[in-house]
This record gives structure tokens, C-alpha cells and sequence, in this order.
């Protein structure tokens, strides 16, 4: 059925039955569509509640689900805005969490975590080839349509998802859950599909023998570990497991995300498109007995984490709950390891100390083209070297690049110190910072300059642009001072 406008009133054309689930904002209660009497699951969003960044985000998870059409994905039927309220009407899925099914079956294959991981990875090429990344793919989000046997698995809860050009690479913030995230995340490196890939290898990790890949208490030694891609396939129960299953495994946790295989190439895996040759139809009772236990843990630490977020605002959660009968339903609670989309403001901080670095390093380096991709075009500076004047564009800068730091070819080593980043909304950020720049004159002597520096940056396009500058220091110092001090001294 397709997307329908959000011309009428939500009673016109539904009708509201019993409550699925409850969060701090929003609840979600199955209805009944009147015009065909089909059930869905209505989630009541109560907008006077929210911030203008969760308003964003909402629209942002309607738009992006309204884009997506597929049997493995849960799908959006209906967006509708009134006044206090807005309604998403979504498939009803009843079959409660794929690994929760799968401990309670009789029999569990290789086989059948190849079927499991080809259902979530057709769901994951779909978002791709439509521009979006779940960038939450885990456990909790993997849904059965229903309870009957062999039903579709249905990959849920987009609000962490976002919509990217092509095979663009970019920082879009920290988001994700702790034991899913890619090393890219982690290092706080541009990303794009590839993290989706990384999460379904820990996730068919999982799927062949009901422990994760890496483990940690300590969310420090997890991630070092995630970072430098360190897992294995211990004895016995890896011994099993055929070698075409581990090379698709290896395939998608390689950490270089450039080298690691799209979703498309993972469905042409001879591991997932010849199944019946390949993978093995040995009753696996040692994964189960794992997953219960894998699925214990998680649940207690859900609901830990379900009390402790029980005051925290709409943005911060990710959407799961339940309901006696086995329906279940996104909505606003957390689980597993929690979701983080980082506390908005410290991402941003994060994203305007590292682009600061960058700045730097360009200026560092001579590099005025990496320079002027950084910098706003009409870029305004207070600077020493301008005789106190304000000065517009980069004409002012392009002399300096082309005539001192082209002939500065001596090691420079720049540490910023006490940084301090004040966000002013979603697209405007002040930093202001000390500099220490090092250099080596000409006679082998080295030298330390220290500057007191203040940037102003504004988002536009999904880059950051540094917008206006200025810097100060005892005696004379810029943008290049270092270089130009540098040069004097040759």
C-alpha cells in the first residue's frame, strides 16, 4: 500500500484499539484502518513535547522510511501531522526478535543463519541502492512479520538513519550501539554504507555460535578492540563452521571500509546464493544454548538501561517494546547495549575540534586547494599581519601560501591546547583554542610559537566551512605566521 498523504485527520481514516507500548513522548497502539479493516501499529508522537532537533529527527525517519519498500523492511503506510500529534502508522509485526525465535526452535543450521543473514542483507541492500544507512543494525531491530513458520525477517527502527549521495563519505556524528559500531565510527573517521556491512558481520558472527566477536566489560577495551579489527574462531565450536561461512564473516569485518564487501557482493557469496551446496544442515544445539544466554544478558541490560533512560528526551532512544500477546512494536525504550546518538552537542564538538585539525594541517602543509575547500569563500580574519584590519575573502590568504608556505620546507608539528567549542543550533559553532606550532630554524635551532586562536564555523551543505578567524600572540602571528616566522629564520 502505498505512502498516502497527510491530508485528513488520523480518526478519518483510523481507528485506535489497545496500547503496544509506552514511551517518554510517543505510544504506540494497533489500529484499525477503516476503509479495509487491515491492522497496523499506530505510533502517537506528542510533538509539543519536543525539541526542535527531535522535530527534525522525526521528519528525517518519516522521510527516509516513506523511501523504503520492501517485504524484509517494516514499512511506513502513513505520515500524518495534527496539531500536538503526529501519527506514523507502520506495518504490525507479531513475530517478536528473530534471535528470539531462533532459541526457541527445534532444529538451527548453518543453513538457517545463511537464510536469516541473506533476509537482513536484501533488507540492507535496499536501503543502500535507495541512498540510506540504518546505522543501528542489531539484534533488537530484527523483527519476524509474524508467528508462523518461516516468516519474513523485517529490519525496524530508522531513527538513527541517514540519506547520503551515492558512496559519499562523511563524519554524520556518532550514532550507533556500542557493540555494533565499525572502526570508522570509533576513530571518528568519514563513513558511509560500509558501517551497515561491519554490524551484519557481528551480527552473522552471532547467528553461527550465539556470542558476538568482540566482548568487553570495559567499553574502552571494546572498542580498542573493534579498532584494530581483533577477533577469532576459538575451538570447538568454530571447528564446525564451514569455511565459506568464515570468509563472508572476514569479508564484512575487514576494517579498512573501502575494501570491505557491499551487500550486494555479500548476496553473490557463494556462502548465501548456493546455500544448499555450501553451508551446513547440522543441527547447531551449542549456538542455541549460547544465544539464550546471549539474549538473557541483553535483555537484563535492557531493562537496567530502560530505567535509567526513562527520563532522558525522545532523540536519545532507540524504539522496542512488547507486549503479552508476542506483538511487537517499535518504540521508545532502549536495549542491549544502549544506542547512542552521542549527547548531540558533544558530537558536534568532536566534529568541530577534528575539522579545526584539519584546517591546520592544510595551512601546515602549503595546501591552499585542501585549504580553500574548508573555508567559506568570503572568509573574514582579525589578524596581526593585516595591520589590525578586517579582511574578506582569500586573496589576502592566497599570498601567503603561494609565497611564504610554498617555500617552507621544513618539519612543523602544531598541538592545540584547551580547546573549548560552543554550539550555537544545528549549523553555527564557535572554537576557540591555544595553538603550539614547532619548527626548526635554519641553523638546527627549534622554536615553539604559541597563539591564541578563535574560529567561527557554519554548516552548510553537510560541511563545515570556516567562516571567520582570529588570531592573536605576542609579537606578530596568523593564520601562517608559524611559516612566515619560519621562513625569516632560513
Amino acid at each position: 500500500m502505498a505512502a498516502q498523504p497527510a491530508c485528513t485527520r488520523f480518526s478519518d481514516n483510523y481507528e485506535l484499539k489497545e496500547e503496544l507500548g509506552k514511551g517518554a513522548f510517543s505510544i504506540v497502539k494497533r489500529c484499525v484502518q477503516k476503509s479495509t479493516g487491515f491492522e497496523f501499529a499506530a505510533k502517537i508522537i506528542n510533538t509539543k513535547k519536543l525539541t526542535s532537533r527531535d522535530f527534525q529527527k522525526l521528519e528525517r525517519e518519516a522521510r527516509i522510511c516513506r523511501k523504503l519498500q520492501h517485504p524484509n523492511i517494516v514499512r511506513l503506510h502513513d505520515s500524518i501531522q495534527e496539531e500536538n500529534f503526529h501519527y506514523l502508522v507502520f506495518d504490525l509485526v507479531t513475530g517478536g526478535e528473530l534471535f528470539e525465535d531462533i532459541v526457541a526452535r527445534e532444529f538451527y543450521s548453518e543453513a538457517d543463519a545463511s537464510h536469516c543473514i541473506q533476509q537482513i542483507l536484501e533488507s540492507v541492500n535496499h536501503c543502500h541502492q535507495n541512498g540510506v544507512v540504518h546505522r543501528d543494525l542489531k539484534p533488537e531491530n530484527l523483527l519476524l512479520a509474524s508467528k508462523a513458520k518461516g516468516a519474513a525477517v523485517k529490519l525496524a527502527d530508522f531513527g538513527l538513519a541517514i540519506e547520503v549521495q551515492g558512496d559519499q563519505q562523511a563524519w554524520f556524528g556518532f550514532a550507533g550501539t556500542p557493540g555494533y559500531l565499525s572502526p570508522e565510527v570509533l576513530k571518528k573517521e568519514p563513513y558511509g554504507k560500509a558501517v551497515d556491512i561491519w554490524a551484519c558481520g557481528v551480527i552473522l558472527y552471532i547467528l553461527l555460535v550465539g556470542y558476538p566477536p568482540f566482548w568487553d566489560e570495559d567499553q574502552h577495551r571494546l572498542y580498542v578492540q573493534i579498532k584494530a579489527g581483533t577477533y577469532d574462531y576459538p575451538s570447538p565450536e568454530w571447528d564446525t563452521v564451514t569455511p565459506e561461512a568464515k570468509s563472508l564473516i572476514n569479508q564484512m569485518l575487514t576494517v579498512n571500509p573501502y575494501k570491505r564487501i557491499s551487500a550486494a557482493d555479500a548476496l553473490k557469496h557463494p556462502w548465501i546464493c548456493q546455500r544448499e551446496r555450501v553451508a551446513s544442515v547440522v543441527h547447531r544445539q551449542e549456538t542455541v544454548d549460547c544465544l539464550k544466554k546471549f539474549n538473557a544478558r541483553r535483555k537484563l541490560k535492557g531493562a537496567i538501561l530502560t530505567t535509567m533512560l526513562a527520563t532522558r528526551n525522545f532523540s536519545s532512544k532507540s524504539m522496542i517494546a512488547k507486549k503479552g500477546d508476542g506483538s511487537q512494536v517499535k518504540e521508545s525504550t532502549d536495549s542491549s547495549s544502549t544506542t547512542v546518538e552521542d549527547d548531540d552537542c558533544k558530537a558536534r564538538r568532536q566534529e568541530i575540534i577534528k575539522i579545526t585539525e584539519q584546517l591546520i594541517e592544510a595551512i601546515n602543509n602549503g595546501d591552499f586547494e585542501t585549504y580553500t575547500k574548508i573555508c567559506d569563500p568570503h572568509l573574514t580574519s582579525f589578524e596581526p599581519e593585516a595591520l589590525g584590519n578586517l579582511i574578506e575573502g582569500m586573496d589576502f590568504h592566497k599570498f601567503n601560501f603561494e609565497n611564504v608556505l610554498g617555500k617552507s620546507n621544513k618539519a612543523i608539528n602544531t598541538t592545540i591546547l584547551n580547546p573549548h567549542v560552543h554550539i550555537f543550533g544545528e549549523d553555527t559553532a564557535c572554537i576557540a583554542y591555544v595553538r603550539l606550532t614547532q619548527y626548526i630554524d635554519k641553523q638546527g635551532h627549534p622554536h615553539t610559537v604559541q597563539t591564541e586562536e578563535t574560529r567561527v564555523w557554519h554548516k552548510k551543505d553537510s560541511k563545515w566551512q570556516n567562516v571567520h578567524f582570529h588570531g592573536s600572540r605576542n609579537g606578530s602571528f596568523s593564520n601562517t605566521a608559524t611559516q612566515y616566522d619560519f621562513v625569516n629564520h632560513k
